[in-house]
């Protein structure tokens, strides 16, 4: 099994928890420390909790401090300060709950952050209607017929092409600004996108068909 970190993060809470015996690393932001213990998150399988801890008090607090990672910098949220230490204990691949929901801008917020670390962290999101992901210049999935697909370029994208989508795309381009591709649906058990220029993200929604 391949080195993968799961990550909790202070947006909506998953409505069904991941398995996780898939993660060798499990973590949370102090933020969403609060919805877990509201879950019966198995609070002693999280390897650290990492915030300013502001508005923290109570028992779970003090039963778990030594998992406490003290993050002070107002400059970085704490969805980044996470993600440095995922990435200093040296794992590469993080599935992180939590990052939609809530406040908007919290959300473009977050992939911005994604966004910065896209080079150095294989990450994915979940939340209840999704997974969405930064994806390389080739990406190719399989088992995905009737899946809705959205391609949102962040901010642009060039040269892209489409195999197994209900709207295909040759050589096409997109912009945040004038043409984007959400709202497609894969037609074929497979797919693939390429694109030459830019930085593209897919959603991967459920089942359309």
């Amino acid at each position: 099994m391949s080195s993968k970190a799961l990550l909790f993060i202070n947006g909506d809470p998953p409505k069904i928890l991941p398995n996780l015996n898939e993660y060798n690393l499990i973590a949370c932001t102090d933020g969403a420390f609060h919805y877990l213990k509201e879950l019966n998150f198995p609070l002693e399988k999280l390897d650290f909790i990492s915030g300013d801890f502001d508005s923290h008090s109570g028992s779970d607090e003090n039963i778990y401090q030594d998992k406490f990672i003290y993050t002070p910098d107002q400059n970085k949220t704490d969805f980044h300060k996470a993600l440095e230490i995922i990435l200093k204990k040296g794992f590469k691949t993080v599935d992180v709950f939590g990052g939609s929901g809530g406040e908007q801008d919290h959300f473009l917020g977050n992939l911005t952050v994604a966004f910065g670390f896209k080079d150095q962290l294989d990450i994915k999101f979940y939340d209840e209607f999704s997974e969405y992901y930064f994806i390389p210049k080739k990406l190719t999935v399989k088992n995905i017929k009737g899946k809705m697909i959205s391609l949102y370029p962040f901010p642009s994208v060039e040269n892209i092409t489409t195999k197994g989508l209900n709207w295909s795309l040759t050589n096409g381009d997109l912009s945040i600004t004038s043409n984007i591709g959400t709202r497609n649906f894969a037609v074929e058990d497979e797919i693939t996108i390429e694109y030459q220029k830019g930085d593209l993200l897919i959603f991967i929604g459920k089942n359309y068909l």
